[in-house]
């Protein structure tokens, strides 16, 4: 059984293998594209792939570069401790497609530009440009911090791996090949690792299936642990996990993402055709899904394997972010090369959104703060981007420091792509969406979405919110039989009990607590998001009229344009058939006769379209 064998507390030399094989193909892999492309590589061409992508490629780049070592270890863990209901994520994964595809993706591609912040200065002004540079490189720099260091501190807990050791062995790679190859690089040492950790996951879970005898025992256990905890549609937005809080916040959290962020931007700019763009995104899409689909089933193995000894409560683990790595070398610790796999799979999460961020920090910083002010040959502003990566790569080492002293690891992330996201994704719609946003509200917004959801981020780490609104389910360690269990059993009564004493709110204030950590700070860390981007939206759009915006006139090519969209194309096809059959409106004896190639004709046109409208 399970829980009541010993668990083996090291790597064996097979593990090693598995794991150094896997960085050694990465750098392989930076090594091959730096002698393909020697003697003709311009800083455009290190940066952007030269623009001869395909979808394929692209599309798992994408997946995998924000799919970290964080979906690895924190989401089975997030559906331990908390259930099922993260699959909702799939919902908005599937809102952020379309929107990135029919919005930010046309207007970026048109403009051909290498960083996203370029469009700022067209659109707005270099104040602004500036600004939003220097954000993305605060927020990825910190962000890349946690993950480097969230899955060494949890391998070296469970498996013995070395912490700096692993850490520092990591973050010399991804610098390396990212310093050699470029985007190139970047991309198909992702497309690596993504299979990697597609296989680390599905170890786990076929030895989890025929350890607890099929994939029912799994689901039904789940079930009586109040684990598919799918029909919460509580509205109140202080509660951590619901069904609005992730498809919603969810969906801004992820929109931040694909449709701004420079590591996103970057790759399916760098496509040879808008239509690979797009086809891209939808692949991706795929990926996406199916390493969601992935991370909840391992969450409920999890759960299904100590569903009567939590591990945690009986502290054999110190953090939950160790339970999966504790269930691989629990269940698979007999099987040498099979631990090694999974945290190959932990770190190839790591490398590749290491190497995507040190990528796109080193595209900003050339494109934003180099270009514009200096008189550099190709040359060397290609040397110079090859110099950041490295820099960058240094710093990102740096602030692994620094992470080891922040909380909850999935919950870090995704505050501080929130806090700062946010108020960016509210800037670059507001330039998109709305002809009249002039630079002055550009600015006020972006900086008051910014202290706005600085304000509820800094104040929800200080004043965390309470157990009744994050609701933790239950775990016991009754079926332990070990001799710690009986000493540390109150921790699991204890969770249970935690809430009632609680629910007497106003204690609060008399224990010094400010009267906003009731509510304010409460707020699921899923909504910093959205309300940094709302707000500067609306005050962008409230500043810009009051400063005369309505009267200036932005250029069309930098605004969304009806005929960017897939939805104007399928109106006008639809629009011309029904006119040329008979004259009048009647669509559904059109769609039985013409069905079968309404597709094609449809791809042509807009294939068509893209060939004029791209600048090549």
């Amino acid at each position: 059984m399970p829980g009541h064998s010993h668990v083996p507390s090291s790597f064996v030399a097979a593990d090693y293998v598995v794991f150094v094989l896997m960085l050694a193909v990465s750098a392989a892999v930076g090594v091959y594209f730096a002698w393909t492309s020697r003697g003709r590589g311009s800083s455009r061409d290190f940066l952007t792939g030269g623009r001869r992508l395909t979808a394929l490629p692209v599309s798992l780049s994408l997946t995998a570069s924000f799919m970290s070592a964080i979906t690895v270890l924190s989401n089975p863990a997030e559906v331990y401790r908390y259930g099922a209901n993260i699959a909702f994520y799939g919902l908005s994964y599937v809102f952020t497609m379309v929107a990135t595809s029919e919005v930010f993706l046309p207007v970026f591609y048109r403009l051909a530009i290498t960083s996203t912040y370029e469009y700022l200065e067209l659109r707005f002004n270099r104040a602004t440009r500036l600004l939003g540079t220097v954000l993305f490189i605060v927020q990825t720099i910190l962000y890349t911090g946690i993950v480097i260091y969230a899955p060494a501190l949890a391998l070296n807990h469970v498996t013995g791996v070395d912490l700096w050791g692993a850490v520092i062995s990591t973050g010399v790679v991804c610098t390396f090949y990212c310093t050699m190859g470029g985007l190139k690089a970047v991309v198909w040492t992702d497309v690596f690792q993504l299979g990697v950790m597609l296989a680390g996951f599905l170890s786990v879970i076929i030895r989890s299936v025929v350890v607890q005898g099929g994939v029912f025992p799994i689901i039904s256990d789940s079930q009586q642990g109040g684990r598919l905890n799918f029909w919460d549609f509580d509205t109140n937005p202080l509660r951590r996990h619901t069904f609005w809080t992730i498809t919603t916040g969810g969906a801004f959290v992820w929109l931040s993402i694909y449709g701004i962020n420079q590591a996103q931007v970057q790759r399916y700019i760098s496509c040879k055709s808008i239509t690979h763009a797009r086809l891209a995104l939808y692949i991706n899409l795929l990926g996406l899904l199916s390493i969601l689909l992935c991370s909840v089933f391992a969450g409920m193995c999890l759960f299904s394997v100590y569903k009567n000894c939590d591990p945690w409560s009986a502290g054999l683990v110190s953090a939950p972010d160790q339970l999966m790595p504790y269930l691989v070398m629990d269940i698979l610790g007999d099987y040498p090369g099979l631990p090694g796999l999974f945290v190959a799979a932990a770190y190839s999460g790591s490398l590749s959104t290491v190497s995507s961020s040190i990528n796109a920090l080193a595209a900003v910083t050339v494109e934003d703060l180099i270009k514009p002010y200096t008189n550099m040959s190709d040359k060397h502003l290609s040397w110079t981007s090859k110099g950041l990566s490295l820099v960058y790569g240094v710093l990102c080492i740096g602030m692994a420091g620094l992470a080891s002293l922040m909380g909850g690891i999935l919950q870090a992330a995704i505050s501080i792509f929130g806090i700062i996201g946010g108020p960016l994704l509210g800037l670059f719609s507001l330039g998109i969406l709305c002809p009249f946003a002039n630079s002055k509200g550009a600015l006020t917004g972006l900086l008051s979405g910014l202290v706005v959801s600085l304000w509820a981020g800094i104040g929800a780490q200080i004043y965390p919110p309470s157990p009744e609104m994050c609701r933790p389910l239950s775990l016991t360690t009754e079926g332990c039989n070990f001799s710690t269990a009986g000493s540390l059993n109150w921790t699991s009564t204890a969770l249970l009990t935690q809430p009632t004493s609680i629910t007497t709110a106003p204690v609060y204030n008399i224990d010094g607590k400010p009267l906003l950590a009731d509510n304010w700070y409460s707020l699921s860390y899923l909504y910093f998001c959205p309300i940094g981007t709302i707000i500067a939206i609306s005050v962008g759009l409230l500043v810009s009229l009051f400063t005369g915006g309505w009267k200036q006139k932005a250029e069309s090519r930098l605004l969304l344009m009806k005929e960017d969209t897939s939805l104007y194309y399928l109106f006008r096809f639809l629009k011309d058939k029904v006119m040329r059959r008979t004259g009048k409106l009647d669509l559904t004896e059109d769609r039985e006769k013409k069905f079968g190639n309404t597709n094609h004709a449809f791809r042509d046109v807009e294939l068509d379209i893209t060939k004029h409208s791209t600048p090549s």
